[in-house]
């Protein structure tokens, strides 16, 4: 049984290998999805339409392709935000201080709670408070809602969860990159969707349809990808809303369900705010102004603020 349960870890890791191996795969995919939304919109059909119709029309069809090109430059920017940008790492050396070290251990800690007792992890705790976690697999301190990513193989600040599509970590420091990534593919995908809709109803009630084989094979297509991923996105993009109105992470959900209290969540304003900035000019922008990033220290990682309520209770 032993040899059995050790070769089913091994083979979790080896999983793990593969995981980022196919991130690449996925890139490639998204930019093959928006490649035949592009084609399909611009170049096939409403691109020749603006040139061939009168004003009215034509004032349609410009509406049209600005706004695609506008939700387009949005998502490729979120995108690539995401997958360039760091989730957030433990900085070398780092400890929590002295402040966080009077309190309790937070909820969520006892699942990675290191402590006396547990054999030769002593020897790794910080011998003035036995309640800080530690990662065994880092061999570092872990901030308070920091885990451990098997698959990018380091532990992440804030970790929400680790994503194939971006080839990355959702962390500290892109989730909203990330929460933005699905606003504006919801959108994208939503006005493909509808400005494809005309045709492929001609289709099955035996409209003339103008172009060529090819053009309508890509309409048909670029309009069931599209539908499939705004019904898709549309359910991801609810569930992150309510996360974010929560102050709380995919993770943090799952393993928040034994505790009655959750200390970090401030209000849904606030939580927000600890998401997108204070700033409104930069909320659905991928990007942060300068005094957010200096007056707010929940947008690095690594401190966040709590309910004084329950620090109270706690004995924080």
């Amino acid at each position: 049984m032993q040899r059995s349960g050790a070769a089913m870890a091994w083979n979790v890791f080896k999983f793990c290998t593969a995981l980022r191996g196919l991130g690449s795969i996925m890139i490639l995919l998204v930019l093959a999805i928006v490649g035949v939304s592009y084609y399909t919109i611009v170049i096939a059909i409403y691109g020749p339409a603006l040139l061939h119709t009168g004003l009215p029309d034509s004032l349609a069809f410009l509406a049209v392709l600005l706004l695609f090109h506008f939700l387009l430059g949005m998502l490729l920017w979120s995108y690539f935000s995401v997958v360039l940008t760091n989730p957030g790492s433990v900085p070398p050396n780092w400890r929590p201080v002295m402040d966080e070290e009077k309190g309790d251990m937070d909820p969520l800690m006892s699942s990675e709670y290191e402590g006396p007792g547990l054999g030769s992890n002593r020897s790794t705790m910080d011998p003035a408070n036995p309640r800080i976690r530690f990662c065994r697999k880092c061999n570092q301190v872990k901030p308070p809602r920091c885990h451990h990513c098997s698959v990018c193989a380091r532990c992440v600040l804030k970790m929400d969860h680790h994503c194939v599509w971006v080839v990355n970590c959702v962390g500290a420091l892109n989730y909203k990159y990330f929460f933005l990534f699905l606003f504006y593919t919801f959108l994208e995908t939503i006005l493909v969707t509808l400005s494809l809709l005309p045709y492929f109803v001609k289709f099955f009630t035996d409209g003339e349809i103008p172009g060529t084989p090819g053009t309508l094979a890509a309409t048909l297509i670029t309009f069931i990808l599209n539908l499939s991923f705004a019904l898709s996105v549309l359910g991801f993009l609810i569930m992150h809303i309510s996360l974010i109105a929560a102050n709380t992470t995919t993770i943090e959900a799952y393993e928040k369900k034994t505790t009655r209290e959750w200390r970090y969540d401030l209000g849904w304003k606030e939580n927000f705010q600890q998401v997108l900035g204070r700033d409104k000019k930069y909320w659905l922008i991928p990007a942060y102004s300068d005094e957010d990033l200096r007056l707010m220290p929940a947008l690095q990682g690594l401190e966040y603020p709590t309910r004084p309520d329950l620090d109270v209770l706690r004995g924080f």
